[in-house]
């Protein structure tokens, strides 16, 4: 029972404030966050609608000019008995359509439509439903205009490329076999490609997973690693100066968690060899990883870092790298190595994720179980994730919780305003952080994969109450006694 003794519960009444002001802050940041997804939800609903009546109307004017132009061919030939009889369908289509004031078609004999998915009625010819009114292979609005294959969910031009798709890859037909059409797609991106090309050199982003598409050139990072080119031009960390703001921010978002790193320690980017062997000097058994990124050092050890970094060369090589020697040396935590090259929202869940290992280590917290230790530390990559969208995309909502806090709550909050850039996101840099979240979200690994979804379940029963949370985690994997947590 000995061990039992790090958690004897405090009463006094701090306590008890931190306690109320952390429940606090995590309820608001739900609310906030509710309200945010209800309202992403009602725009694209607005804007499916809104893309469906311009595709109707779209069509309903190109088959006026197709009328028209059939119209006058037959008035030129002068055929007086087909005139009469495209004059007496006229008539027929008049007697089952009226026009509306806004210019859109209405059938007058038939009741409203209803949706095949959701069950709704149809109204301004789609499903109120956003999901139900989409093709399944362009994901674009399906009017009721729209010509649809017999399936029902494609257009008809959409369905043939369904059937038999393009390899995204090479831009061919991907082949037929015996066995049917094979290919092989990406869980997240949904790219489909030939087989053939995870086995015949084509490169791959080591950022994003995603294979070189022919003739475009991915750029060799100099490691036996690949870099596509729109990963390469959102804000890529390429030496360790660069990243020391990130190290900061990292620590500012720690701190606003209530798990403030005391200890200053050196933070190295480094080229995969060097990640290599100090992996094999720290005796980690990292067989449950496919890549390591990071690395929490704990031993004295002689790294080579990034100094420099280096520029462009032919042939998309980057040559000119400055590098660097220098001993790490302390106690618990030596310092915190990362990969170079990768991409600022990468490279900011990968120090998340070893700033945990640190202050772990720092706070006695050294023999949890592995999979609960690896579990924990994506939980607070995928939090730093999520802070990045919460900031970018609803500021004002930040600040608006930020406000209403600090006026009752002395304690610092978690890191969610915006910083500079963090709203100007491209298109792919927003779809960047989602695959980083989902890679968290849907890994199956032994390890990495299983111990974030136990963690995750830990949460929801502690109401995503963090040190709660490593409480139950440091029972479960009975801690060593002198943990000062």
């Amino acid at each position: 029972m000995g061990w039992f003794s790090c958690f004897r519960r405090d009463t006094s009444k701090d306590d008890i404030r931190t306690a109320m002001e952390i429940s606090r802050y995590e309820e608001e940041d739900r609310i906030v966050r509710r309200k945010r997804e209800e309202e992403d939800e009602k725009n694209e609903i607005e804007r499916v609608k809104k893309e469906s009546l311009e595709e109707a109307e779209k069509d309903k004017a190109k088959r006026r000019l197709e009328e028209s132009e059939d119209k006058g061919k037959r008035k030129q030939v002068g055929d007086d008995q087909e005139l009469g009889e495209t004059n007496m369908d006229t008539f027929k289509d008049k007697r089952q359509t009226s026009h509306s004031k806004d210019g859109l078609v209405k059938d007058v004999n038939t009741p409203p439509s209803i949706c095949n998915g959701c069950k709704s009625e149809i109204g301004d010819g789609i499903s109120a439903n956003p999901q139900c009114s989409c093709c399944l292979h362009c994901h674009k609005p399906i009017s009721m205009h729209d010509e649809l294959s017999k399936k029902g969910k494609f257009h008809r031009h959409c369905y043939k490329e369904h059937r038999h798709p393009n390899c995204y890859v090479c831009n061919k037909k991907i082949p037929s076999t015996e066995e049917g059409i094979k290919y092989n797609e990406h869980p997240f991106w949904k790219e489909k490609y030939c087989p053939c090309h995870d086995s015949d050199g084509t490169a791959k982003c080591c950022s994003c997973e995603r294979l070189e598409v022919r003739k475009t050139g991915y750029v060799w990072l100099g490691d036996d690693r690949w870099l596509c080119l729109q990963c390469m031009e959102s804000s890529v960390i390429m030496d360790t100066y660069e990243c020391h703001s990130l190290h900061l921010e990292i620590r500012e978002f720690f701190e606003g968690l209530f798990f403030k790193i005391e200890k200053e320690f050196p933070l190295l980017l480094v080229e995969q060899q060097a990640l290599n062997q100090a992996e094999k000097e720290e005796k980690i058994d990292s067989h449950h990883v496919a890549v390591t990124r990071g690395l929490c050092l704990s031993e004295e050890h002689v790294v080579t870092s990034i100094k420099r970094k280096p520029r462009m060369g032919p042939n998309k090589k980057l040559i000119e790298m400055v590098t660097e020697t220098q001993t790490v040396t302390g106690c618990e935590v030596t310092g915190i190595l990362i990969i170079y090259g990768l991409p600022k929202l990468l490279t900011g869940s990968i120090m998340a994720h070893e700033m945990m290992h640190a202050w772990l280590r720092l706070n006695g917290c050294r023999n949890l179980k592995l999979e609960l230790e690896e579990g924990l530390c994506q939980a607070l990559a995928l939090r730093w994730l999520e802070s990045k969208i919460f900031s970018s995309t609803d500021t004002a909502a930040a600040a608006a919780v930020a406000s209403s806090s600090s006026s009752s709550s002395t304690a610092p909050l978690a890191p969610t305003t915006s910083k500079k850039g963090d709203g100007d996101w491209s298109d792919f840099e927003k779809n960047l952080v989602e695959f980083c979240m989902n890679q968290i979200k849907e890994d199956d690994s032994p390890v990495n994969g299983r111990g974030y979804k136990q963690v995750h379940q830990m949460l929801v029963s502690n109401h995503y109450n963090l040190k709660d949370t490593l409480k139950g985690i440091v029972i479960a994997s009975k801690a060593i006694p002198d943990s000062k947590f």
